[in-house]
């Protein structure tokens, strides 16, 4: 179970407002000045914060704990989430619309095992929403004989 994750947005408020309308979630300050908390009340304390672009955790000295510190901005990053949300294809459709960011609605097929909206925050963060009627299909996906159909056999890890 994932209950949070992190990431950074050219406009954190903008960003952290949008997913909440997604997710019918709410918004609020965070600890780190600029960044925003975005949580839609489920029963895991599920949440994403949003910093501002360039953010990023970086470990702390000695015993000291995680800091978030500004580093070099990237244009695209190698993480993303999929997500479950009480929205509809279309509504998620008309918000990224309305955003001007990129939106494709993948259906399942041949090459993709479960439908998704390909959400793309400032176009350049990647979110795959699951709107209620597209989880069954991914949960379908994810068990271990389907992922062992389309993955084959998992690898042999040596012993600690």
């Amino acid at each position: 179970m994932i209950h949070h994750i992190s990431i950074d947005a050219q406009e954190p408020l903008r960003v952290a407002s949008v997913l909440a309308e997604i997710w019918q979630g709410k918004v609020y300050t965070f600890l780190v000045p600029g960044s925003f908390l975005v949580m839609p009340f489920d029963d895991y304390g599920t949440h994403i914060v949003v910093f501002k672009q360039g953010d990023a955790w970086m470990p702390g000295v000695d015993t000291e704990s995680a800091k978030v510190r500004q580093t070099s901005p990237v244009q695209f990053m190698p993480s993303h989430a999929a997500i479950s949300v009480p929205t509809s294809p279309d509504q998620i459709e008309q918000i990224g619309q309305r955003e001007g960011w990129r939106v494709i609605v993948r259906i399942r097929g041949d090459v993709v095992p479960f439908s998704v909206v390909e959400f793309w925050a400032e176009n350049r963060i990647l979110f795959e929403f699951m709107p209620p009627e597209f989880v069954p299909q991914y949960e379908e996906a994810m068990r271990p004989e389907s992922i062992q159909k389309m993955m084959g056999q998992p690898i042999q890890l040596a012993s600690v």
